[in-house]
Order: structure tokens, then sequence, then C-alpha cells
């Protein structure tokens, strides 16, 4: 591991801010709520998730979570994480609804390591 890097408990504590900020952009021609994001799993991918993942289709690199194009994730795998969580990442249940889970769900798991 590279010096200087955070660690233990200093680690956790940024990829929990990250997490609670991620997706808060300032781009004014991206939508601002969930509920104006529509059931495009792309657009939701890259308003919710591009902060913290890597996802080449996207064209996001974040580094908080996993790379999901190494990961390869099944649809019911990213159903289960966006809407309960885990680790570091935030649920999204209520903050999205299930059909944009799903849309996310089904939008990542069908270009993740293409």
């Amino acid at each position: 591991m590279p010096a200087g890097l955070a660690k233990g408990q200093d680690a956790f504590d940024v990829a929990s801010y990250v997490a609670s900020v991620a997706g808060t952009g300032s781009s004014s021609a991206a939508p601002t709520s969930p509920s104006q994001l529509g059931t495009d799993g792309k657009t939701i991918f890259k308003s919710e998730c591009a902060s913290c993942h890597t996802l080449k289709d996207a064209g996001t690199t974040g580094t908080v979570g996993p790379n999901l194009d190494q990961l390869k994730p099944a649809d019911a795998l990213v159903v289960h994480q966006v809407t309960n969580g885990g680790a570091v990442m935030p649920a999204f249940k209520g903050k999205l609804s299930p059909a944009q889970i799903q849309a996310v769900a089904k939008y990542v798991s069908s270009v993740a390591g293409k």
C-alpha cells in the first residue's frame, strides 16, 4: 500500500463521507433528484453511483467502491447491494424506486466488463 493513505477508522470515515455525498455534483444539466431520473439505468448510474464506482460504459472512474468492470456482478447481486447497501455503501431503498433499482441493476450487469 502506498505511504500516506488513510487506514483503519480514518479510511472508513473518508469512505463514509464520500458515499454520503455521492452523486451530488453541481452540474445544472443533471437531474437534481432521484424522482427526476426516470428509469434509464445508465442515467441513474451516472447520477447516483459514478462517484464511487468505475464502469467503462458509463465513463466513470470512482475508486471508493469496487470496480464493476472487474467484479462483473449479476443482476440479483446489484439489486441486493443497491437496495440494502453494505460496508460503506449506502442503501438506496427509499431513495430510488424499485423500478429505478431494477433499471440500474440491469444496466450494470449487462455492461460490466465489456
